[in-house]
């Protein structure tokens, strides 16, 4: 990927994310790890309305952690909620990084950010290909999400 390349992604992103992508591309591989793991501890809970209703939530197959997830569109605005165990903390902390990323965007902004978010980030080069699948895949759902509320 050329660097204008990459920086015309990031561009795509909305700028929350832009913000977030920065700081882990300006970061040792150590260090992001650091920040995954930070940010894995900073994903919200299920909020009490979807609790109820957590098995009706749906779910992220591809990912080896139960990842169960909830969108909702109020005013133009794209929230998203995700129930993820903390004994996973590498989707914990990619889905905080999302959620914190795309909160409050508009459908059009989640839909035109790039698919690949994890490699924005520089996460294919501390996680397990394995992993990065499963990454993808969350991206994928909360946009095809997004898709179904439109």
């Amino acid at each position: 990927m050329t660097e204008s390349t990459l920086q015309e992604k990031i561009e795509r992103c909305p700028s929350a994310l832009q913000g977030i992508i920065e700081e882990f591309r300006e970061a040792s591989p150590r260090d992001r790890m650091e920040y995954l793991l930070e940010y894995a501890m900073s994903l919200p809970p299920l909020p009490a309305r979807f609790q109820a209703q957590r098995d009706s939530l749906e779910q992220v197959h591809e990912c080896q952690t139960p990842v169960f997830l909830a969108t909702e569109i109020n005013d133009n605005a794209v929230h998203f909620y995700l129930d993820i165990p903390p004994e996973s903390p590498t989707v914990r902390g990619y889905a905080a990084i999302l959620v914190e990323g795309l909160d409050g965007a508009t459908p059009d902004a989640v839909l035109a950010t790039p698919d690949d978010v994890h490699m924005l980030l520089g996460l294919h080069e501390v996680i397990t290909p394995q992993r990065v699948r499963g990454l993808h895949a969350l991206l994928a759902y909360m946009k095809k999400q997004v898709r179904r509320h439109l």
